[in-house]
């Protein structure tokens, strides 16, 4: 037993390793310049404008539904008006970012990972490396810049989304008044909760890219191996945000705390 623990604290304290080696020289390549412009909008274009839908959907039934059960539990204590402000704070805090993190891993980080891993399993980045090009300039920088780019926009077309469909919801089907339903939430929502908001779409963009690249790099095995990464980067991905958004919010508390 022990050993078998020891050899999985040694195993994921190189994978650790390796994550951070990667980031270290994808930030290098960033600060020196080295950002293929063309390469970044197109990846912009492929994972955050197609990313759109999916996520607006998402954002909208949450929004929905958290309104309705808010409202459902609200009313029995003749609290109405209160559903507002904790749709809005719950989405911009906590299920907005993470809803679309989930959302972008399973869709994003699924494809980083199989298109870097074809490449790795045929040969085309050892072609790269022979012809002068370093692959995390060509693979990494491009799809690093362009989700860190993206993410925190597409937090923030989940929460409008998920705000106008609680609102109509709230107060074109279950009756709330929509004074007090858009006063409160104005009232209980600044400038804190939309860059708590920012700031966890930009880690989460950071975490799905760097591991499912991590993935697609590390890929063996031929098809096999392909077919394994995808699989292993949503959900390294997706437990990877899970886990940091309980430290975040510890952390965003103490920076931006609620007034």
């Amino acid at each position: 037993m022990l050993t078998t623990l020891g050899r999985s604290a040694l195993s994921f304290a190189s994978y650790l390793g390796e994550v951070a080696l990667l980031m270290r020289d994808t930030v290098g390549a960033i600060l020196l310049g080295k950002i293929r412009w063309r390469l970044v909008m197109f990846q912009i274009a492929e994972m955050g404008f197609r990313s759109q839908l999916v996520v607006s959907v998402t954002g909208a039934f949450t929004g929905a539904v958290f309104a309705a059960q808010t409202y459902f539990q609200f009313h029995k204590l003749g609290m109405d008006s209160a559903v507002g402000p904790v749709v809005s704070l719950s989405m911009f805090r906590e299920l907005g970012p993470v809803l679309t993190g989930l959302m972008v891993a399973g869709r994003v980080g699924a494809a980083i990972a199989a298109e870097i891993g074809t490449m790795k399993v045929t040969e085309q980045i050892d072609a790269l490396r022979a012809l002068g090009v370093q692959p995390v300039d060509y693979l990494v920088v491009p799809r690093a810049t362009a989700l860190m780019i993206s993410m925190p926009l597409l937090v923030v077309e989940c929460v409008g989304f998920s705000l106008i469909a609680g609102w109509f919801v709230a107060t074109q089907v279950l009756g709330v008044q929509e004074a007090f339903f858009l006063e409160n939430m104005r009232r209980y929502t600044d400038g804190y909760d939309i860059a708590w908001a920012l700031s966890k779409g930009f880690v989460f963009g950071v975490i799905i890219v760097f591991l499912s690249c991590y993935e697609g790099l590390n890929a063996r095995e031929g098809a096999v191996g392909v077919g394994r990464a995808p699989t292993e980067a949503v959900v390294r991905c997706s437990l990877s945000i899970l886990i940091s958004n309980f430290f975040l919010s510890f952390g965003l508390n103490i920076i931006f705390p609620t007034v």
